[in-house]
């Protein structure tokens, strides 16, 4: 015989199946039809089961609370109070009462806490070493709740770290340049930004995934790195977009004097390198592959430069666009042979960004550096790719304590400083096994003298390694 009903579709055998696990889940034996005798030691038997392991309910296990021993070397911690002393009465204007428990320089020493320790993943995780006495005692602050750690992110004002990140910046001495770079004068600054998904309110949620299919909220954060101190000079948050909040506006409003900007092609624009000129700064920066030029003067190469992968060196000029946003200086255009890939999209495999033609465009107003020396300034662009990574994973700013713009700032202000303070305690870039042998000290899991005994061996491994 023939069924002659329709064959079903994946989705729904998928939902009949999800409705045949539900009427099982809902079926319980029936104890009246049961035998009535029943096993008296058998009744004391599951008793005292169902009381040692009681049964799991549905969702993820709670996670454990954090004891005493997760939380150590809070000394270190203690070198920070003077200098966020000053923030103490921040936010406290209207509280005539003085009922305010939770302090911005406490507040500040909470989060660095969370960010240093891998146990307290979380703001209720913070929550919960701010009861543990040896955290009170040792950084001088007293129990907090979680709603005063949420509200924290709307009553304390994130500029007001900045001071603050440059006086700690200022103690930070440059851990040893490139050799080859000694002949730049200028600060070595690599620009770019990362994204970052946040969930708003939800009643902006809602609204979000009418307008546009996605409730996340993604914030840009528009990084200055600087290469010889191997720490960011400053972050901006702001929300993902064009207008003001374009990462070559955010740039533009945040140019400094006596830099040396090393940009990838997103911030391919005229306006902006006669911007920076300007400023008495100099940059470095890809081109897109479609970029039309004329060559005015042709440079010649070496044997050595041509080994090395460089194609070209000219002097050009861009006969395209408006008069008001021409190159208002003589532009240097370095082209150095790579290897091609085309984008793929995320999931598929290799390269997620746009493709390339296997040719680095690379153009700067430095006219009378080597060019091996140019190729050389870009390939330290990738060293902030690497610190978006350790920023994100190591840290674990890829998880926010908050969501809004403030709150992101706290965050990330909070980050930069545990990134200077790794450098000034260890003297040395904040490596993946620096940050980890320091967070096994913070568990209590390392004695200090075995995290000193770590440094030792690392600076000894730098010393060999300049005298090679």
């Amino acid at each position: 015989m023939v069924d002659e009903k329709a064959h079903l579709s994946k989705e729904e055998r998928r939902q009949r199946q999800k409705r045949l696990e539900r009427a099982r889940c809902r079926v319980r034996p029936d104890v009246s039809s049961a035998s009535p005798v029943v096993d008296p030691n058998m009744v004391a038997d599951a008793a005292s089961s169902s009381l040692a392991s009681p049964a799991k309910g549905p969702g993820r296990p709670k996670r454990p609370d954090i004891t005493a021993d997760d939380v150590s070397g809070l000394k270190y911690f203690e070198q920070l109070k003077p200098l966020l002393e000053r923030l103490h009465d921040v936010g406290c204007e209207r509280d005539q009462a003085g009922n305010r428990e939770l302090h911005y320089d406490e507040f500040c020493l909470f989060l660095l806490l969370g960010l240093f320790n891998p146990v307290a993943d979380s703001l209720r995780a913070v929550q919960q070493a701010s009861e543990l006495e040896q955290v009170q005692e040792r950084l001088g602050v007293r129990r907090v709740s979680l709603g005063s750690l949420s509200e924290a992110s709307r009553v304390f004002d994130a500029e007001l770290l900045k001071p603050i990140l440059e006086e700690l910046g200022g103690q930070l001495q440059p851990l040893g340049r490139d050799r080859r770079l000694e002949e730049i004068p200028k600060t070595l600054t690599l620009v770019d930004g990362t994204l970052i998904s946040a969930l708003p309110l939800l009643i902006q949620a809602m609204g979000r995934k009418e307008q546009t299919g996605k409730g996340l909220v993604k914030w840009r954060l528009h990084t200055h790195f600087e290469v010889d101190r191997f720490v960011p000079s400053r972050i901006d948050v702001t929300p993902n977009g064009g207008g003001e909040n374009d990462e070559r506006a955010v740039l533009e409003r945040t140019l400094e004097a006596d830099r040396l900007y090393v940009m990838d092609r997103g911030y391919a624009k005229f306006a902006l390198f006669n911007r920076i000129v300007g400023k008495s700064s100099s940059y470095v920066c890809r081109l897109r592959d479609n970029s039309a030029y004329e060559v005015l003067e042709e440079r010649p190469l070496t044997e050595a430069d041509r080994a090395a992968g460089i194609l070209s060196d000219q002097i050009v000029r861009f006969p395209n666009g408006k008069d008001d946003a021409q190159p208002d200086h003589k532009i240097r255009l370095v082209c150095i042979q790579t290897t091609p890939h085309t984008s793929r999209g995320k999931y598929r495999g290799g390269s997620s960004g746009p493709g390339s033609d296997g040719v680095l465009r690379i153009a700067t107003n430095l006219l009378d550096v080597p060019v091996e020396i140019i190729s050389l300034i870009y390939r330290f662009r990738w060293t902030i790719e690497l610190f978006f990574r350790f920023f994100k994973q190591i840290l674990g700013c890829r998880h926010l304590y908050f969501h809004s713009e403030n709150g992101i700032k706290l965050q990330a202000y909070c980050a930069i400083i545990a990134c200077m303070l790794l450098c000034l305690w260890t003297g040395r870039k904040p490596t993946k096994r620096t940050y980890e042998m320091v967070c096994y000290y913070f568990l209590g899991l390392a004695r200090e003298a075995e995290l000193l005994a770590h440094l030792d061996k690392l600076k000894r491994q730098d010393a060999a390694h300049r005298r090679v």
